[in-house]
């Protein structure tokens, strides 16, 4: 994965990275592809991550030693020390959890101290309509304090001007339109085991009705403290948010054989196909930054190094000779971007970095 030199020596943090030697290991969120590695039997030191995502962890992962938990607030700015590698003096560091907007319990990493100051984004919404995203976007330059970012390490699961996406909310309300021009059809949407948790609740509300949802997925809306918006009985509502893999064609068929069904895929993903005439709708609900946002973010943040984790959605970084510009290409590949590898960073480490005290140019086509 990433790797860049510390002043202070390796092996002192590791984010969303479980399987290296560190002293502190930090989680962005409970996706399981920032997970890998990580189980109920992990005891390599102490985990940093939001609240809500420390509740997360022991319900998913059983048995999980609960005293390595250390949860930070979101906003604030946390300071602890580690033991330098290289004189084995103290090394002490900053770091503020700031809201990433994708999912909940969903953070940043703003890293301050001895080390430098790194950011890493982790996957998150730069979606500066919303009020979370302002506040955000308000908590970081606060903490910033004018210092500049040495180091960025960027999801960039969008990173190309054809990816245009509508706010979130904007795109709830395009579900309900869909949902109430088919006053009589059953309703499945498709989502992950985490995250859409807005969708559902503008859903729920705008059409004053529960909606189904499986038994683990209950699990972790009851820790939310949203249980009573969501149902296990079919009997009590007609839409069923279900997970995104059993939506296919031909479950879809199968289920309009019993009873009119429509199907409502929220995503961003390239591939999806809108077809209203088999009972298919796309629309694109997404919890990572467009290609707008980035560059919105990245004219805030000029940071001096960016990194982009190799194999994170099936993009990466090359730097065209004369230029000057750093190139984020898009691999269109559905099996590339699927099949995500491994995730994370330890803070010496990185797959690709790029200089960046000219223009960063996301996500642009090149070929060597």
């Amino acid at each position: 994965m990433s790797r860049f030199t510390s002043p202070v020596g390796e092996g002192l943090i590791s984010v969303d990275r479980w399987t290296d030697s560190s002293q502190a290991y930090f989680l962005t969120h409970l996706h399981s592809d920032h997970t890998q590695g990580l189980s109920a039997h992990w005891s390599r030191g102490p985990l940093f991550c939001s609240p809500i995502t420390a509740r997360f962890l022991l319900s998913k992962f059983k048995g999980f030693d609960a005293s390595l938990i250390r949860d930070l607030e979101v906003g604030s700015t946390h300071t602890f020390s580690l033991i330098s590698p290289l004189n084995g003096g103290d090394v002490e560091v900053r770091v503020t959890p700031i809201d990433a907007n994708h999912c909940p319990g969903s953070v940043m990493y703003l890293f301050q101290g001895e080390l430098g100051c790194v950011l890493y984004t982790g996957d998150f919404r730069w979606e500066l309509t919303s009020e979370r995203a302002k506040l955000s976007k308000s908590t970081l330059l606060d903490a910033l304090n004018g210092e500049k970012v040495d180091i960025l390490y960027l999801d960039n699961t969008y990173c190309n001007p054809c990816f245009s996406f509508p706010s979130r909310k904007d795109a709830a309300q395009q579900v309900v339109d869909i949902i109430q021009k088919h006053p009589h059809h059953e309703v499945v949407i498709g989502i992950d085991s985490l995250g859409k948790e807005h969708l559902l609740l503008h859903i729920s509300e705008s059409l004053k009705t529960k909606i189904w949802v499986w038994p683990e997925r209950l699990e972790i809306l009851d820790l939310l403290g949203l249980d009573e918006i969501f149902t296990t009985d079919t009997s009590q509502t007609r839409i069923r948010a279900v997970p995104r893999y059993s939506i296919t064609q031909n479950n879809l068929e199968s289920l309009n054989t019993m009873y009119p069904t429509i199907a409502i895929m929220p995503t961003g993903l390239p591939w999806s196909q809108n077809s209203p005439e088999k009972g298919a709708y796309t629309v694109r609900y997404t919890a990572h930054s467009s290609y707008s946002e980035l560059e919105e973010f990245m004219k805030i943040i000029r940071p001096s190094i960016v990194i982009v984790m190799k194999g994170s959605h099936g993009f990466k970084v090359r730097k065209k000779e004369g230029k000057g510009k750093v190139l984020a290409s898009v691999r269109r590949s559905r099996v590339n971007i699927v099949r995500k590898e491994r995730r994370g960073v330890k803070i010496e480490e990185c797959d690709e970095i790029c200089t960046s005290d000219f223009e960063v140019q996301i996500g642009s086509d090149w070929s060597s």
